[in-house]
């Protein structure tokens, strides 16, 4: 996929190759992934998560923001600052490892906001179509397999369910998923 792009570059031929590596090492270690604390494994769901949603960006602006898909190439473009903004591991994760004695919602509380809002209004109401893009574009069917009934599954227990939704019920979630069209970000099952 690399010489693929360099044949013929572009942004999303440069997603297609770099998540194609990412999504091999994660399933090749899925087994060493599984040991890792509860809050180690959301991180590494939520940074599979956004790479899968940047490459939508720029390879299907329609899925990754509905009627803001204009958008989508100029904030899908890894060239451009927007793509670090969204990815920037320093906004969104601790910056020690291992994670012992800091607790999954130590770390929910302390995440930046506006990217939080954006993962449950925006990507987390396309969740099951972003794998499914994923999957096809990287020829990686298993990649379907890492979200179950609208939430990350890599190497995620199946009963914990609240992380991936309990945010997407807040206001700004809720405006970002109205603004792509999206018209309820998550639906937990709860009246």
């Amino acid at each position: 996929m690399w010489l693929a792009f360099v044949d013929a570059p572009s942004a999303a031929s440069w997603y297609r190759a770099h998540n194609a590596s990412i999504v091999a090492s994660y399933l090749e270690h899925e087994l060493l992934a599984a040991r890792e604390l509860l809050a180690e494994r959301f991180f590494l769901n939520v940074a599979l998560l956004r790479v899968l949603y940047a490459h939508a960006l720029a390879a299907a602006p329609t899925l990754a923001l509905g009627r803001l898909a204009p958008l989508g190439k100029l904030f899908g473009d890894p060239r451009r600052g927007t793509v670090g903004l969204f990815l920037s591991i320093k906004r969104v994760f601790p910056d020690r490892y291992p994670l012992a004695g800091l607790s999954l919602d130590d770390m929910l509380a302390s995440e930046n906001r506006f990217l939080r809002s954006v993962d449950y209004g925006v990507i987390a109401a396309r969740i099951d179509g972003l794998y499914a893009f994923a999957a096809r574009a990287l020829g990686e069917p298993r990649l379907e397999g890492l979200v179950r009934d609208g939430v990350p599954s890599y190497v995620w227990p199946n009963d914990v369910r609240a992380p991936w939704l309990e945010s997407g019920r807040r206001l700004l979630p809720r405006l970002l998923a109205w603004a792509t069209g999206v018209p309820r970000p998550v639906d937990d099952g709860k009246p």
